[in-house]
């Protein structure tokens, strides 16, 4: 179920929620959000942004929200089920979020585990999450030329594809990072050690940012591009 509308052209509104996963306001990540904000609304989306920390939101699981496990009609805690409602009201989810260890920062991860819970996000025969598509757009420090960052995008995509959306019935689920987006790059050399360059300044630091910003609107591009298969 999602509550779109029709526009005064006759053409369909479609909602997405835009999920902000980061500490502070004046963050990379939070510049990226407000990118794909502006991109998907330029587009015709309605636009729900859930920032996680500027509503205050607590990534630990409580017994409130987790009362009993086996009744998939069980009541949620008032917070969690006005998290389910906004999830259910759209057609598009993306997630904005700094990549942590290969994965997702705890305020991103909690969000999942206490929201997406039995009975809601999975549990049921027919997925309530069913036909929704979803965006993960992860920002990682990492050189874009070193090794790792294969691995970090195989690794998000089994994780949050595979783990997350499929699992919930979600009908695309696709994964964008975004490497290069510190501004000291990191690179592991061959005996693992990690290097850590100098501070980009002046003409490289414009030009490494707005490279950043290409691929972060590509990225959202092709995700609205792509059709809905499978993932």
């Amino acid at each position: 179920m999602s509550h779109n509308g029709i526009d005064q052209v006759g053409r369909q509104i479609h909602t997405a929620l835009v999920v902000v996963a980061h500490h502070r306001s004046d963050s990379l990540t939070a510049y990226i959000a407000g990118r794909t904000v502006a991109r998907l609304e330029s587009t015709g989306y309605r636009v729900d942004l859930l920032d996680l920390r500027a509503e205050g939101f607590d990534p630990r699981m409580t017994e409130a929200d987790q009362p009993d496990w086996g009744n998939r009609e069980k009541t949620y805690s008032p917070e969690v089920h006005a998290h389910m409602d906004r999830i259910l009201a759209a057609d598009v989810v993306v997630a904005v979020f700094p990549v942590y260890w290969a994965s997702v920062p705890a305020l991103l991860k909690g969000w999942i585990d206490r929201v997406w819970n039995y009975g809601f996000a999975y549990g049921r025969s027919k997925p309530r999450l069913a036909g929704k598509r979803m965006l993960w757009l992860g920002l990682a420090g990492v050189a874009a030329g070193d090794p790792t960052v294969e691995f970090m995008q195989q690794s998000l995509e089994g994780q949050l594809n595979m783990g997350i959306a499929y699992y919930c019935g979600f009908s695309y689920s696709a994964v964008g990072l975004l490497p290069d987006a510190e501004e000291r790059r990191q690179r592991l050399t061959a005996d693992g050690s990690l290097l850590i360059d100098a501070a980009t300044i002046g003409a490289e630091r414009e030009a490494q940012y707005a490279a950043l910003e290409r691929s972060g609107d590509g990225l959202v591009a092709d995700f609205l591009a792509a059709e809905p298969i499978p993932v």
